[in-house]
């Protein structure tokens, strides 16, 4: 199975430091086979935030969904309270590591699981991996 994958950072080589809908840019990586390919790096169209709306905010959630298409799953450091809307079109990785290449070979390890997540449609769960 192809699975078609979004890492949100700011410099291209980590993962960012906030929620995965405030990277600056998502690397996209198409993973079949047991190999990830990279594809392209997306700008993120960040949602025009209002001091007084909080974290969870469904225009929040929609901004960053609008720059996932044809992406199945997300994998970030940290997410904030839109995890559960996304896990309604995506599958949510959390990845307990700094490093984008090292997050690709948890996922490329873990892929089996994902999958599965992914089958389960809007029933679906977020996964934490660690090293």
């Amino acid at each position: 199975m192809e699975l078609i994958i979004a890492f949100c950072t700011d410099d291209g080589e980590n993962f960012n430091d906030d929620h995965f809908g405030m990277a600056k840019y998502f690397h996209i990586y198409k993973f079949s086979d047991g190999r990830a390919e990279f594809v392209e790096t997306r700008e993120n169209v960040k949602y025009e935030e209002d001091e007084s709306l909080k974290h969870g905010d469904p225009g929040k959630a929609r901004a960053t969904a609008s720059v996932m298409s044809g992406i199945d799953v997300m994998a970030g450091r940290k997410f904030g309270p839109n995890i559960v809307r996304l896990l309604n079109k995506f599958v949510c990785v959390v990845v307990k590591t700094d490093r984008i290449a090292d997050a690709v070979k948890l996922i490329n390890e873990n892929m089996k699981r994902i999958v599965e997540e992914k089958n389960k449609g809007e029933k679906r769960k977020h996964i934490v991996l660690k090293p």
